[in-house]
């Protein structure tokens, strides 16, 4: 569609993939539908093992499941179409299903944020006050706060639509990007955009920067509770429920917050770089959890011995 078509909004919106990195698209599209093929496996045997094992109805056993349901439901929301982009050159996107896709994809995201925030929270309230972590961290508080993760996530993302729909796009209906985000839609439009942009920012003060300045304050306070531990070995255990939740949090925020700073202020950065890790950030932290807790997760992983174990026997 050439420019100057409309005077309000496009029918549709170009995806155009990897910017300048057309020709070899294709390549791309094997790490992701590798990728994407062993995230929906890996996310649901992680669920389907600690919802089918009473013993693991615990609290931070059910954050694992919320933030592996959350990870299939964000990557399915983005994989598809970009394979489809890479595959079949299928880059339009229609206008509604965009603005669907990116509060979706925005919406889950924060959603993961909140529930990596909980995990801090169940850390903290393990290690420096145990003898009132059942009675603080219930399985009916851990429904609440997966709830609280949902309401919170919509009810931020509810005004991006309605705000990018106000927009005019008289220029270009071509976003250079694998989906739809939301700087990446209101860069293209060629009205006052000034509240779109203070909208985001405030969303991400109010999400990420919050969720982080907590999680590094419940931190701060388990290093200190751990390191007045007299017993090496207790400090070593302490730290090592921790392990999984931190590698999770950098590979969660690195490129998030990469990808945030670069729309703002990294007009230096190729565009392709941005893209590449905006893709990862998408991919990356759904593909990891389900290794990173079944591989530090003992519980975790004698069940899934357990049941390759008995898979190996029927099928003798």
């Amino acid at each position: 569609m050439s420019p100057n078509n409309w005077t309000e909004r496009p029918e549709v919106f170009i995806l155009t993939g990897v910017p300048g990195l057309e020709d070899v698209q294709t390549w791309f599209s094997i790490p992701v539908f590798i990728m994407y093929l062993l995230i929906i496996p890996g996310n649901f045997m992680l669920s389907f093992i600690i919802l089918s094992e009473e013993a693991l109805y615990k609290p931070m056993y059910l954050l694992f499941c919320t933030l592996s349901i959350a990870d299939v439901l964000l990557v399915t929301t983005t994989a598809p179409k970009i394979l489809c982009i890479f595959w079949f050159s299928s880059k339009e996107i229609d206008f509604n299903a965009c603005l669907a896709q990116l509060f979706f994809v925005h919406a889950f995201s924060m959603m993961e944020s909140t529930i990596l925030l909980a995990m801090a929270f169940d850390r903290y309230v393990a290690i420096c006050h145990p003898l009132r972590y059942t009675s603080i961290l219930t399985n009916t508080t851990i429904a609440r706060i997966g709830v609280l993760a949902i309401i919170r996530g919509s009810f931020f993302m509810a005004p991006a639509p309605f705000l990018i729909n106000r927009l005019s796009y008289c220029q270009t209906n071509i976003i250079l990007h694998t989906y739809c985000e939301h700087m990446a839609v209101v860069k293209i439009s060629c009205s006052d955009t000034t509240i779109n942009q203070v909208y985001g920012l405030t969303v991400a003060l109010l999400v990420i920067a919050v969720d982080i300045f907590f999680i590094t304050v419940s931190y701060c306070a388990i290093v200190r509770a751990v390191f007045k531990l007299s017993s090496r070995e207790a400090r070593g255990k302490a730290l090592g429920t921790c392990a999984p939740h931190i590698c999770v949090i950098l590979i969660s925020y690195t490129p998030a917050l990469f990808s945030f700073f670069t729309h703002r202020f990294g007009d230096t950065i190729p565009l392709h770089i941005h893209i590449i890790f905006a893709n990862l950030y998408i991919l990356i932290p759904p593909l990891c959890n389900p290794i990173i807790y079944g591989a530090r997760t003992k519980e975790i992983r004698e069940r899934i011995l357990l049941v390759v174990s008995e898979k190996s026997l029927k099928g003798l």
